[in-house]
């Protein structure tokens, strides 16, 4: 089981594998307010990480827009990576936690799947 105290385990909230296309709203290197598609991989209530091809820098702010529902939040870069693809994996974090931008339901922090107990049988 991994430790607690390393700041990778800690999640403020249950990250989600979703993909899902989001209209990002940034400034290119040259200052320019550009709107590009991007598809996310993980989510959660405070942020996620995403797939574009645009090239950020951490700290930059940023507009998000779920097509879906057309809701937008604001966020900014928290980390970016190359891809072997050529576009750029970018963590993002919202502005405030929003749980509601994303098509899922996130349990609660305190919920635990039960574990099952071997003495019990189940019916057939």
């Amino acid at each position: 089981m991994a430790s607690s105290s390393n700041p990778i385990n800690r999640r403020r909230s249950e990250r989600v594998m979703l993909r899902m296309r989001v209209t990002v709203f940034a400034e290119d290197t040259q200052r320019k307010r550009q709107q590009i598609e991007a598809l996310t991989h993980v989510v959660n209530a405070h942020g996620g990480l995403m797939k574009l091809q645009m090239e950020l820098h951490v700290g930059q702010p940023m507009l998000l827009v779920n097509p879906q529902n057309k809701v937008e939040q604001g966020c900014r870069v928290v980390r970016i990576e190359d891809t072997a693809e050529g576009d750029f994996a970018v963590a993002f974090e919202f502005d405030k936690p929003n749980p509601k931008f994303w098509p899922v339901v996130f349990p609660p922090q305190d919920w635990h799947a039960p574990t099952p107990d071997p003495s019990q049988k189940t019916a057939r």
